[in-house]
């Protein structure tokens, strides 16, 4: 039995796939996106999180860890006063996630399903595998970077009812320099989504001044078109809310981009080759 690692699990998630789902974040990404609102799915081990900025500094906390570094131990998490420390991830087996999952099956088996994030699911893709098996009868669904062996993604993409997939920048060289990788893999990946029948929509995360222009839009838009089981592209705006979650963590959220700069969502680019766009 495979154990995995999640660091959030959201109940009546509504942008997440059909109908009303429950929606799981599993640890790990390959990709460093520098606009990244969950830095604590990057890393695969737990990680201690802090609300530094209303710290009391009483003390308490150091007078039970018996660590010169940390090490997401958390017993310093209880006796917090104020509750400002948590730890990001838990190790669970996935039968054990299967059955936490299926204890509200029947409200979402009627208006939703189940859907994996992250970070990076496919990351965990024997954990998430032998997870995916244990939850018949209930719609599954998974969003992803799309960054994996072409191998794992057919294996995951055939126990699923659904794909959530980001295309963040087509040219690769750009995509290279926003996000630590080339999109190679991830193409190939999405072409495979275009080619077959598996209901899937393609999410684009709208960075100022990284991947919000025309040539970008028009590119993605002409690798899309004619895909049969494409049910819409759709648009992510960033927000500055992500600095908080970097300083929870101990990490400096360096964007690289104007955060304050006006983005542009060219919907009509790929309304012209009969594209459904939505804006979240």
């Amino acid at each position: 039995m495979e154990t995995g690692i999640i660091f959030d699990r959201k109940e009546f998630a509504v942008f997440d796939g059909p109908g009303i789902r429950q929606t799981v974040f599993l640890k790990g990404c390959p990709l460093r996106c520098s606009w990244c609102h969950n830095p604590e799915g990057l890393c695969m081990q737990p990680q201690l999180m802090v609300s530094y900025a209303a710290c009391e500094h009483c003390g308490r906390c150091s007078e039970v860890c018996d660590h010169e570094t940390c090490v997401a131990c958390g017993k310093c998490v209880p006796v917090c006063p104020l509750g400002l420390r948590r730890i990001a991830g838990e190790r669970i087996t996935s039968r054990e996630l299967a059955k936490r999952i299926l204890a509200d099956a029947d409200y979402y088996s009627r208006y939703g399903g189940v859907t994996f994030s992250g970070g990076e699911p496919l990351m965990q893709a024997g954990f998430l595998a032998e997870v995916l098996e244990l939850l018949p009868g209930l719609h599954r669904a998974v969003e992803t970077s799309g960054y994996c062996e072409p191998s794992v993604f057919r294996q995951i993409e055939g126990l699923l009812d659904y794909v959530i997939m980001d295309i963040k920048l087509f040219d690769s060289e750009r995509h290279r320099r926003h996000t630590g990788a080339d999109n190679e893999k991830i193409l190939k990946n999405a072409e495979y989504l275009c080619g077959g029948t598996k209901p899937f929509s393609i999410r684009i995360p709208v960075i100022p001044g990284v991947n919000d222009d025309e040539e970008n839009y028009k590119a993605t838009a002409a690798f899309l078109a004619g895909a049969g089981a494409l049910e819409r592209v759709e648009f992510l705006p960033y927000h500055q809310t992500a600095g908080a979650k970097y300083r929870m963590l101990g990490m400096e959220y360096r964007p690289g981009f104007d955060e304050d700069a006006g983005i542009r969502i060219c919907r009509s680019v790929f309304e012209e080759y009969g594209i459904e766009t939505q804006i979240l």
